[in-house]
This record gives structure tokens, C-alpha cells and sequence, in this order.
């Protein structure tokens, strides 16, 4: 479980029934990659560029997107555990996207490099003592804990796979 205080309200919908289902921040993050492995290890050539709506990402773009928020937030729990008090910036995802150049990119690729920061989550997650993981830090002006972190790691994508499930299938 994880305390309301250790994370922004905004939050609560992806972390909350994570942390609160008994599974480990590993468990989940494991649990979570499967999922994304099966629902995109076959996806149609001609459904990479497909946007939903105008103005809406392809789905290039929403997994270029769960990697680098997955980054940032992997940067924010290392800090945070290793007791930095640095208050921490957001960040605005979109200006991301626009210079992620992931329509450019092979689909395959890109899932190979969520699969490889995952792996990365997970072993730095392994690596917490307890105590690190109830460390508290600052980020985009809201208290954080490292825990929160993790299970907000899965949750975000968690949450944009059931969209992509949602609008792009």
C-alpha cells in the first residue's frame, strides 16, 4: 500500500489499485510488460502510423512516449532513493513527442527499447532497500516517494495500453 501523501492526487488512478493489490512494485512492472508484449508483439505493419483522432498520437509515438515518461520517472526514483533533496521539474510530454521522431523509427525497435528500460526498471527496483523505497523527494512541485514511482511506472502504461486497446484496435 502507499500512502496518499506520498504522491499528487492526480496520480491516484494509477497507482492506487496497483500498490493496493498486494503484488510488489516488481510484480506488477513484470506483469505489466507482459501485457504490452502481447497486445503489441503483433501489430499490423499498416496500424503504426494510425492516430484514432486528428491531433491524437500514432501508436509509435504513445510507446516512444510510455519509454521516455518511464525514463524520467526511473531518473526521479534514483534520486529520491539515494536521499536527494533536489526539488525536481516536470516535464510537458507533448513538446517530447513532437522531437521523438518515433514515426521514423522501426515499430520493433522501439518495442525492443521498452522492453529494455523495463528490464532496467525492474532490476533498479530489485536493488531498493526498504527504506529507499519510502524515500520521499519533490517532483514537478508534489511530494513523491520512490514506491509511488514504481507503481505509477506501471500504471502510466498500463493506462495508455488500455487506451491503445480502446481506440487503435
Amino acid at each position: 500500500m502507499v500512502p496518499e501523501n506520498e504522491y499528487n492526487p492526480y496520480y491516484k488512478p494509477y497507482i492506487h489499485d496497483l500498490a493496493s493489490s498486494g503484488k510488489s512494485i516488481t510484480q506488477v512492472l513484470i506483469e505489466s510488460q507482459k501485457e504490452v508484449n502481447a497486445v503489441l508483439a503483433t501489430l499490423p505493419e499498416d496500424k503504426e502510423l494510425y492516430r484514432y483522432a486528428e491531433g491524437k498520437w500514432t501508436i509509435k509515438e504513445l510507446l516512444q512516449h510510455a519509454i521516455d515518461t518511464e525514463r524520467i520517472f526511473n531518473y526521479r526514483a534514483l534520486r529520491f532513493a539515494r536521499n536527494d533533496k533536489t526539488s525536481l521539474q516536470g516535464f510537458e510530454q507533448d513538446d517530447y513527442n513532437d522531437v521523438s521522431n518515433a514515426n521514423d523509427r522501426n515499430f520493433k525497435e522501439i518495442l525492443s527499447e521498452f522492453n529494455a528500460v523495463r528490464m532496467s526498471t525492474i532490476l533498479m527496483y530489485q536493488s531498493f532497500s526498504e527504506e529507499a523505497l519510502t524515500r520521499i523527494g519533490t517532483a514537478s512541485g508534489s511530494p513523491m516517494s520512490v514506491r509511488a514511482l514504481g507503481y505509477l511506472s506501471a500504471g502510466h502504461v498500463n493506462h495508455h495500453l488500455r487506451v491503445f486497446q480502446e481506440r487503435y484496435l
